[in-house]
């Protein structure tokens, strides 16, 4: 018999050896067979049960630290600070361990059960939301007469008839009491009417840009916080979101903030561009922008949606704008684009695939645009009001998503930017 890998011999029952089953032929005899690993401890010998004693112990001992090791990284992704849900940290613990493929099929997975809402209507809120063109923060009268900032003109929605208030720009936020901020909202397509997506507008001789990094994408320290703290909110006037994680890949390019570089920054990548004076620039790097000593920040994030104008060609390629065909999905999504004037385009959807976003800021007037994040948990923008108080102003969110509006007064996950009036 074995046990621990050896062979032990056995003496053969009497049965057996008078020709039973498995029994030598002619009278008693002796044969080898295996003592099986799960052999009751009575037919042990000492030192097997010794060495059977060993072996459970350092089993349950493996199990017991993978367990607690397991046990404690997901503790961890569960309480790191900031305000990501439940789901979405788990699901960048998953992503952490190269189990985004996982999480991929499960989205996927989710979609197919519960696909988007075709035809229908807006809710009363959003209906609300779109018909109200009274500016979010009261302008001055004394601006009214000569605005430096005028309200822009409507932007022709994509459905037709349009509904009250589709695609008139409101004021978002001020500074110095010129709209420097202004928003509007369409429904993305004529399908999903039921959705709506945002549409901000930010003036670029008015503002000055400035990239701030997360405290786990890209990770790391710099002199720029993974926050807005407190000191340094005033004249914000506007934030929004990061895109495709760096660390794993995901954006196919590189973050560069304070002479540091995670990832690569590759030439042909869709790029938010950040100089010391405040300014933006969005393009393809090598060719519409690259590194000189005026660049303070770089955010790359997958390929151009809309150049020259024109949304590219091979919009509808599943293999540049997500995983699978997930660019085909229509789900919350953003970009960000810059028009012929230097001013920038920002949308956000909650039920967008990758054409209708490039149409989307397309239509807003850009002339460059690119994606950014996608999924409940990450697009965002928000406005500022500081009206009562200057040192902190009022956050609120251009459209309802997971996180909350002041999801940037408080340590960000991923990495932001922070728009102040100059």
């Amino acid at each position: 018999m074995t046990q621990g890998g050896q062979i032990t011999e056995v003496q053969q029952d009497p049965e057996e050896a008078d020709g039973g089953a498995g029994g030598a032929q002619g009278g008693p005899g002796r044969r080898r067979r295996r003592l099986l690993p799960w052999k009751h401890r009575r037919d042990l010998s000492p030192a097997q049960r010794r060495r059977r004693s060993l072996t459970t112990r350092g089993v349950l001992g493996v199990l017991v630290v993978c367990t607690g090791t397991l046990g404690w990284s997901v503790g961890n992704a569960l309480t790191y600070p900031g305000k990501d849900s439940t789901q979405a940290r788990l699901a960048e613990w998953a992503r952490d361990h190269e189990l985004g493929f996982v999480v991929d099929r499960l989205e996927d997975w989710q979609y197919r059960l519960d696909p988007p809402e075709v035809g229908g209507r807006l809710s009363a809120d959003a209906l609300a939301r779109m018909n109200d063109t009274a500016p979010a923060v009261p302008v001055p009268a004394h601006v009214a007469a000569s605005p430096l900032v005028p309200l822009r003109a409507p932007m022709k929605p994509p459905v037709s008839p349009a509904l009250p208030g589709e695609g008139v720009y409101r004021t978002l936020a001020t500074a110095h009491g010129e709209p420097i901020v202004q928003g509007t909202y369409v429904r993305p397509d004529g399908d999903h009417t039921s959705y709506e997506a945002a549409v901000a507008w930010v003036s670029g001789r008015h503002a000055r840009f400035q990239l701030h990094p997360g405290a786990r994408e890209p990770g790391g320290t710099f002199d720029v916080p993974p926050t807005i703290p407190e000191g340094q909110r005033t004249g914000l006037v506007a934030t929004w979101n990061g895109g495709f994680r760096i660390t794993d890949g995901g954006s196919r390019g590189g973050f560069y903030l304070d002479g540091k570089t995670d990832g690569e920054l590759r030439d042909g990548t869709a790029s938010e561009v950040f100089y010391r004076d405040g300014s933006i620039r969005i393009g393809a790097w090598g060719r519409d922008a690259r590194m000189t000593p005026e660049v303070v920040g770089v955010r790359q994030c997958l390929e151009l949606m809309v150049d020259g104008g024109r949304v590219v060609p091979d919009i509808d390629d599943d293999s540049k704008w997500g995983v699978s065909d997930q660019s085909r999905m229509f789900v919350p999504r953003s970009g960000v684009g810059v028009t012929a004037e230097g001013d920038v385009v920002m949308v956000v959807g909650q039920a967008l695939n990758a054409r209708t976003l490039a149409e989307l800021m397309q239509r807003a007037g850009a002339v460059r645009a690119m994606p950014l994040d996608m999924n409940r948990a990450w697009p965002s923008f928000m406005s500022y009001d500081g009206t009562a108080d200057p040192s902190d102003p009022k956050p609120t969110n251009i459209l309802d998503f997971e996180d909350p509006p002041d999801r940037y007064y408080t340590t960000a996950t991923r990495d932001f930017v922070a728009v102040y009036g100059r």
